[in-house]
């Protein structure tokens, strides 16, 4: 089988890492408590979600047309009950809470892979990359030549999966394999995709990444089933068949990110 050129690998990466999603599901959670939020530009997410040039590449402006309202980035009365500077991960609500003291919290709306269902535990993001190179895994090179183009990884740029912009967490020492990223498929926030860990719209990762700080706790609540069921992927795409193999708490989900990609800021 003939090799796609890069440019064709590159357009049908929103197929290969996340085109599949499963319908939203019932809110609950930390979600329920934090009550209805405080929107963060005057009602004008237009303008939070325009396009503008980030350094060498464009971000561009969002469709809001595409995603529920409620998961757009908005200030919330603090559900989490943890202290200011701490990010909060709620993967079945698909959101995320920075918490900002005085009871509130900005709130994101994030898209959620299957790993990003099955790791949960309390970690430290140690890495921060603007930017960054996705590699794909090494089973996925080893199965499809089309993964195998990208084997040393594909350089940060609008075209990579990972988006703008990615938080590497960490326990302890020990690479955790969790990362929370930006997105190249907009319409994917607010949905269960079948790979991945934790992402945002670029416009909000790029908002999440000039708040935190390397050394900031981040809390991942348990998931309690909502990330049992993912769309089938088509027969082209990378995604292995079946259920995910459960794992436990301070198991390393099994994901792609070059732990070694230039586009490194506030790193170690």
């Amino acid at each position: 089988m003939t090799l796609l050129s890069r440019r064709q690998f590159a357009l049908a990466l929103p197929l290969l890492l996340g085109g599949c999603v499963s319908d939203l599901p019932p809110q609950g959670g930390l979600a329920s408590l934090a009550g209805d939020g405080e929107d963060t530009g005057g009602g004008d997410y237009a303008s939070i979600y325009r396009g503008f040039q980030d350094g060498r590449f464009p971000v561009p402006a969002v469709d809001i047309s595409r995603i529920d309202p409620r998961f757009y980035r908005q200030r919330v009365s603090d559900p989490t009950g943890q202290p200011p500077g701490t990010v909060v991960v709620d993967p079945d609500a698909h959101f995320l809470y920075y918490v900002e003291g005085g009871g509130m919290a900005m709130r994101y709306g994030v898209g959620v892979g299957r790993q990003g269902f099955e790791w949960h535990g309390n970690a430290t993001i140690r890495r921060k990359a603007t930017w960054p190179t996705w590699t794909p895994p090494s089973d996925m090179v080893a199965r499809d030549e089309k993964a195998a183009a990208w084997a040393r990884g594909m350089p940060g740029g609008p075209g990579n999966p990972l988006g703008a912009r990615a938080l590497y967490l960490f326990q302890g020492d020990r690479d955790t394999l969790y990362r929370l990223h930006g997105t190249i498929e907009p319409e994917s926030i607010g949905k269960s995709m079948s790979s991945g860990c934790i992402r945002l719209l670029n416009q909000d990762i790029i908002d999440l990444y000039n708040r935190v700080s390397v050394g900031t706790r981040v809390v991942v609540k348990p998931s309690q089933g909502a990330g049992d069921t993912y769309a089938e992927a088509s027969p082209d795409v990378f995604e292995p068949r079946g259920r995910p193999v459960p794992m436990s708490q301070g198991d390393a989900p099994s994901y792609g990110y070059d732990p070694n990609d230039s586009g490194d800021d506030g790193s170690m």
